[in-house]
């Protein structure tokens, strides 16, 4: 008889390790949790900027994208202002129309990932999961996405978040805050504070005097915003706020009793697979979530069947255990979980549902909360697009 793997049992399961209040819990969160809120991802803003620039700049980033997605040719274009002087070139292009390109990339990036056009029920939903959460441990929430989705529904929640920077109109990076161990001595932030971890920087992060700093609006037009960290190691000023918020990932998945969910990330970038896959190795009692809106990558599929602490999910199979099998149909669907043959957790909206329901208490919740998550249930359509 085929190996099947029980979907209730799943969900069940992770149930009660979200319900253990010991347990540190990260989420690691990519492009389709975005895509999932109405905002295109890096394909489709890769399309968008192709299609708005002037074809001289068009035609010096095509030269910058031969080989390389979105982020690794942004990162190739900003080497070259250090790497010229006057009228030298490279790629035909000076160091001028190098910075100049990158600050008309930032504007299109920063106004094609604008919240107003998002749906935020989602994010909303993820927040009041956070705002219910009563581990010992900070939540620590991982995303490798630009736009302001996360930090709007918390702030619209009510939900207090620390990302490494103090301050409103120009905060500055405290790296000390950020290497802390949360629930340690040295850790200045509480516990009830959620940290929100932008590993390829923010549409309201920029460059100020060698130096990021976050503001409390998008990054102004004659400035590029610090999004995507740069690989120039010459520069290594530039680099801090992501070498540091990568280093705090890779403590965190190293910490005890880690579970970490991830969802929206294609396993895109080496370094994150690096780290996430090296703490499954290491650490046996850490426990990584994948959540796939539908197909499983190859690579994570490879890694999962030989680390039985990787437990990954899509919509018509998983790998549990170890072992990859397709799902068995229960009785009767589970709504919102398991509807007409198909696992729908990798949907971020549904995951952000399913957490909403997982909290284990219900605390002193201000109106406004209250007020926010009737209007999210009442507003939802089953029609609301993919993510």
């Amino acid at each position: 008889m085929a190996i099947e793997h029980d979907p209730l049992r799943f969900v069940s399961g992770l149930s009660a390790k979200l319900a253990t209040r010991s347990r540190h819990v990260c989420t690691l969160f990519g492009a389709g949790t975005s895509k999932a809120c109405g905002l295109p991802d890096v394909a489709e803003l890769q399309r968008k900027i192709l299609a708005v620039l002037p074809a001289p700049q068009r035609a010096a980033l095509e030269a910058q994208l031969v080989g390389r997605n979105l982020e690794a040719g942004l990162s190739r274009l900003r080497r070259i202002p250090a790497l010229l002087s006057g009228d030298q070139k490279i790629d035909g292009i000076t160091a001028a129309d190098a910075i100049a390109l990158d600050r008309a990339i930032c504007r299109v990036i920063i106004s094609e990932v604008d919240i107003a056009r998002a749906d935020l029920a989602a994010t909303r939903h993820f927040a009041s999961w956070l705002a219910r959460a009563n581990y010992h441990f900070s939540v620590e929430v991982f995303t490798v996405n630009y736009d302001l989705l996360f930090e709007t529904a918390l702030e619209e929640l009510q939900v207090p978040y620390f990302d490494g920077f103090i301050g409103n109109l120009r905060a500055k990076f405290q790296t000390d805050l950020v290497e802390a161990t949360p629930g340690s001595d040295q850790d200045a932030i509480p516990a009830f504070f959620t940290r929100l971890w932008k590993l390829h920087g923010s549409v309201n992060w920029e460059w100020s005097a060698r130096q990021v700093v976050r503001g409390g609006q998008p990054a102004r037009e004659d400035v590029a915003a610090a999004i995507y960290p740069s690989d120039t190691k010459y520069e290594e000023s530039r680099r801090v706020p992501f070498l540091v918020l990568q280093d705090r990932m890779r403590r965190a998945l190293h910490q005890p009793e880690t579970l970490v969910l991830v969802a929206g990330y294609s396993f895109g970038d080496e370094h994150l697979n690096e780290l996430l896959f090296d703490a499954a190795v290491r650490r046996e009692r850490t426990e990584i979530a994948v959540f796939c809106y539908s197909t499983i990558p190859n690579l994570l599929a490879e890694q999962a069947r030989l680390t039985p602490n990787i437990q990954v999910v899509g919509d018509k199979e998983a790998i549990i255990g170890g072992v990859r099998a397709t799902w068995s149909a229960p009785e009767a669907d589970i709504p919102d979980i398991f509807e007409e043959g198909r696992f729908l957790l990798g949907d971020f909206r549904r995951l952000a549902q399913f957490l909403a329901k997982s909290a284990s208490r219900e605390p002193d919740v201000d109106a406004r909360l209250r007020q926010l998550l009737e209007a999210v249930v009442a507003q939802q359509s089953p029609a609301a697009g993919q993510g």
